[in-house]
This record gives C-alpha cells, structure tokens and sequence, in this order.
C-alpha cells in the first residue's frame, strides 16, 4: 500500500499497518513491461502458488428463496347461470374438502322448472328430436351433470328444488352466498382450488438466470418439515424482471398427492447447474429424452403427447440442454487467482521456459462465477499455470517498479526516485508519485465512495509527510466529514496544485492526463480536475450529476 516503506527485516508497515511483502526487485531479468522475473529464494519467501487452467463442467448450486401458492390451472369457479334462491347450504364455510360431483348448495329457480318441464315435454313427444336435445343442452350449459339431466327424464317430474354440485374435487377456498340470498345470472357463488399440485413461486436475482432453464429439477424445503425435502421442476420463468427487487419469479410446479404442502408455505430451494462452453445446461442424465413444453414433470423416452395437456413431446435439446458426453467444456480458473479491479480482471500466468521463476500480468474476460471458480471467455488457454497464492505480492512489486500493473493498465516506465523529485521541486512543490493516490482520490469522490476516499488521502500523507502547505491541504481533506466538505474548497485546492504541477514539468508525469472542467461547480468561474483518461467523472457532484463537465485540454 505504501511502496516508498522499506525495511531490511519482515514486519508491518508503520502507517497502514499491514505485513510488508519481500521486495522482489530482479528488473534485470524481466522480458516486458508486464511480466516479473525472480529469484527461487525470492518466490519461496513469497510463497507463490499456482494452479492449472483446466476445462470441466462446473457445477454451480443457486439458492432461491420463495412460497408456495395455487395452481392456477386446477382452480374453478361457480357462478349461477340461473337467478336462484339458496335454499340450503351443504358448504358453509371454507376450507371445506370436497369431491367431484358432491352437492354444494340446494336452490329453488322458476327458471329451472320452467326449462326442466321444456325437457320432459320434448322428450315424451321425441326423445331423438332436436327440440329435445336443445333442452339437454340448455340444462347441460347450466352446469347440471349428465346423471342430474337422466334423473329428470327418469322420474318424468321437474323439482323445484335443485342440487348444486361441484365440478371439481379439491377445497372450497371462497364462498360468497348465504341461506336465503337471491342470486342473478353471472354472480359468483363458490370457488373450488384442486391442491393435489401447487405451484411454487421463487425469486432469481439477474446473476442466476444464466444457470436456470426450463425443465430443471429443484430441491426445496419448508420450515413446517424440517429435514426433509421436496421437489418439483421449473415450469415458468417470468420474461420481465421486477424493477424494485431486481428480481425474475420463477414456478415450479410441485405434486402434493398427500396435501402436505399448504398454500402460502416460505421455501428455500436450490438448483444444482452445469454449463456448456456456449451457455447450455449439461444434463448427461437426460440423454434422448423427451419433456412436455407445458408441463416439464413429463418426461418419456419416446415422442408422443403429454399425458396432461396432450400438446406434443419435444426432445430435451430444443429447451436448452445437451446431454452428449463430448459437450465442449468450459475453461476454469480459481476466484483466489483473479485480481478484479471493477472494469477488469487479471491473473499472473508462470510463464514456461524461463531460467528464473518468471509471471506475466494476463487481462482476462470473466463468466459467471461457479462456486469457487470463475468461467473464463478469453485471456487464458487449457494447461496454463496461473498464480493462486501470491498475486497480489507479484502486483505489488510490479507496481513499486512502475510497471502495469492491477491499478495502472499501461507501463509507466520507472518510478521517480528522491533524486527526481528534488529536480522538480519548484513546480509546485508536488511530489511526482502524488498523481496515483490524487487519481483515486478523484475517482472515490466521484463515486461518493467516502472510505475510498479517506484511504487515498492516507497514502498521499505518507507520500509528502506532514510539513509543508501540501501536507496542510491535505489535512484539511482529512478533517472533512463528509464527501461535500472534502469536495468544495479543498479537493478544488488540491486540484488546481495538480493542474500547476503537470504543466510545469510535464516530462516528469508518465502517465497521460486530462483537465475537465465543470462549470456548475461555482457560478462564478467553476472547477478543474485531472483525469487519465477522457470518460468523464465528476467528482465534484458524485451520482448526481456524474458526467456534468467537459474536457478542456490534455496536459501532457
């Protein structure tokens, strides 16, 4: 953290406290500006590990968190299709359980009599005629079941009293009538839910979608029955995401035969996943089989239609699954031994063939993380040996030595030494090796990131000690608070010292840099800062007005 602590012996470092890495300094044996040669003595101090890149099908387990809820599909209302009067009820409260073709309600309708006689008539003139079958049909579209319409027709008699039933088996869950209330047409009186199958909504936040698909099976538990667990497969996923919760609900469907599950349960459920080098699940279990597009609970070895819905069987490739035994195999790589900087990724390779240990910064483009493994898209090739133990000690050092580096993407050539500074003392008064923690600073204050940048200030005091008006401005931004007593005036103050520094040497300033400028800052005149490159940051407003400002002029 503080490169210019140095020290013959391990110990800690006196201004941020952590242990001190071995000064592994072999410039001589380097072969680029990315890569760092050492001493056996030097890696084994360091204790610098590495692991091979190899290709495999991670396995990536995701945890949902969700309830269970009914099947849409199996609920069913009752509504009077006759204006009626109920008479009698047999269900008078919900929850009651209840069988197909069980009576429900007893009502007394003239409009039922009515049609009822029309039946009997038509049927003692012509039972085949068409009169006849107009009046079954009437009855039918009525919800009277068959065996109620052969009853009437049996006894030659219309009732005035008539037997509501229910058209599926399942649980009353809504009853909106009582004994004696007049009901028209269309008005609902029951609604009946079959809860031989729920429905178990999850919720999957934008990373997991890439390792779910249609048809996987997942594993879930209650708290109701603790140790045991339930499953179910993925039926549905939502086609928007929630924009509140950054969520995708995802529903499984779920057999409940024994009625264990209740609607409303909290579930924890988790899906096991493995991916294909092109983003396919790979399912070597599932090899020729074939799953219903509506219900994925079907799935048979041959074509054919769905036991459920009869739509016809597709094979289990068309829904997003390979299941040959030589599906390309993604590359992996261990997360210990990615350095991840926000915007990139690095790993140190060993590179082959060299005298000395010898390891090269590799920018890298990352998967999705799988466990405790990272896919990588490009950067990396099968048999490598990357640095598992020790990258950020290989960092450091290529840092002290102004190399590319995790924090520095492009060479810097060598860090100024006293001597240089000296030489450069009357621009300003600016310590050349002030730029890097000014440049983070600049880029906390724009990310109103105020721990960010109280640790950029504490390397720019070890930098320029605590004398001088360079280490008084500086402890003015320390003193600050918060983000808007660090931006207006000091960061400003500091800024334009920067601004003076550059211009005035510089040769002296390695790194290419940019003066933006916002003008809402102060009315009157506004504000410069320094940046290194030209997407512009505003870390005068943070969040708020993020890009507000332009790029007056490259000043070296």
């Amino acid at each position: 953290m503080h490169p210019q602590i140095r020290q013959p012996v391990p110990g800690d470092c006196p201004i941020c406290g952590m242990d001190l890495v071995p000064l592994m300094d072999d410039r001589g044996a380097d072969a680029g500006p990315r890569e760092l040669s050492m001493s056996e003595s030097s890696r084994a101090l360091a204790d610098i590990q590495t692991v091979e890149v190899r290709r495999d099908f991670p396995t990536a387990q995701i945890r949902l968190v969700g309830k269970l809820d009914y099947d849409e599909t199996k609920e069913k209302s009752l509504t009077a299709r006759f204006p009626a009067r109920i008479e009698r009820l047999f269900v008078n409260f919900t929850g009651v359980r209840v069988e197909r073709g069980e009576h429900l309600a007893e009502v007394y309708s003239p409009e039922l009599l009515t049609a009822q006689r029309e039946l009997i008539s038509a049927h003692q003139r012509d039972p085949n005629s068409s009169m006849t079958a107009a009046a079954r049909d009437k009855l039918r579209l009525w919800d009277l079941l068959p065996d109620q319409i052969d009853s009437i027709l049996e006894s030659g008699e219309a009732k005035d009293r008539f037997e509501l039933r229910a058209p599926i088996g399942g649980v009353v869950v809504l009853k909106k009538v009582n004994e004696g209330d007049y009901v028209k047409t269309g008005e609902p009186l029951f609604k009946i839910v079959d809860l031989s199958e729920l429905w178990l909504y999850l919720d999957a936040y934008e990373s997991d979608l890439f390792w779910l698909r249609y048809g996987q099976r997942v594993e879930f538990s209650v708290e109701t029955y603790p140790g045991e667990h339930f499953t179910g497969r993925i039926a549905f996923i939502e086609p928007e995401l929630n924009r509140k919760t950054r969520t995708v609900p995802i529903r499984v469907n779920v057999p409940n035969e024994d009625g264990r599950l209740k609607p409303g349960m909290f579930a924890r459920g988790a899906v096991e996943s493995k991916i294909t080098e092109d983003g396919q699940i790979y399912a070597p279990d599932m090899a020729g089989k074939w799953v219903s597009p509506m219900h994925p609970e079907i799935i048979k070895d041959e074509p054919g239609p769905c036991d459920v819905c009869g739509m016809a069987l597709v094979p289990i490739e068309d829904l997003g699954y390979v299941s040959n035994l030589n599906a390309a195999a993604p590359l992996l790589v261990p997360s210990s031994a990615v350095l991840r900087t926000g915007k990139r990724a690095i790993v140190y390779v060993a590179l082959p063939d060299k005298d000395r240990p010898t390891y090269e910064g590799r920018v890298i483009a990352l998967g999705p993380k799988a466990g405790d493994e990272f896919i990588v898209k490009s950067g990396l090739n099968a048999g490598e040996l990357v640095v598992t133990n020790g990258a950020f000690k290989i960092d450091s050092a290529l840092q002290i030595q102004a190399k590319a580096s995790m924090m520095h993407p492009a060479a810097r050539g060598p860090m100024p030494t006293v001597a240089d500074h000296s030489a450069h003392e009357s621009s300003a008064k600016v310590p050349v090796e002030l730029m890097g923690p000014y440049l983070q600073l600049q880029a906390a204050l724009a990310a109103d990131d105020l721990e960010a940048a109280k640790a950029s200030l504490d390397s720019m005091i070890a930098i320029v000690g605590h004398a001088g008006s360079l280490a008084e401005l500086i402890h003015k931004l320390m003193a600050a608070g918060s983000l808007d007593a660090m931006r207006r005036p000091h960061f400003e103050t500091l800024s334009n010292r920067m601004v003076e520094a550059v211009k005035a040497n510089p040769e002296a300033f390695k790194l290419t840099l940019y003066r933006m400028h916002c003008p809402m800052v102060y009315p009157d005149r506004g504000a410069d800062w320094l940046q290194s490159d030209e997407d512009l940051l505003n870390p005068y407003f943070g969040a708020r007005m993020l890009h507000c400002g332009e790029v007056k002029e490259k000043v070296n």
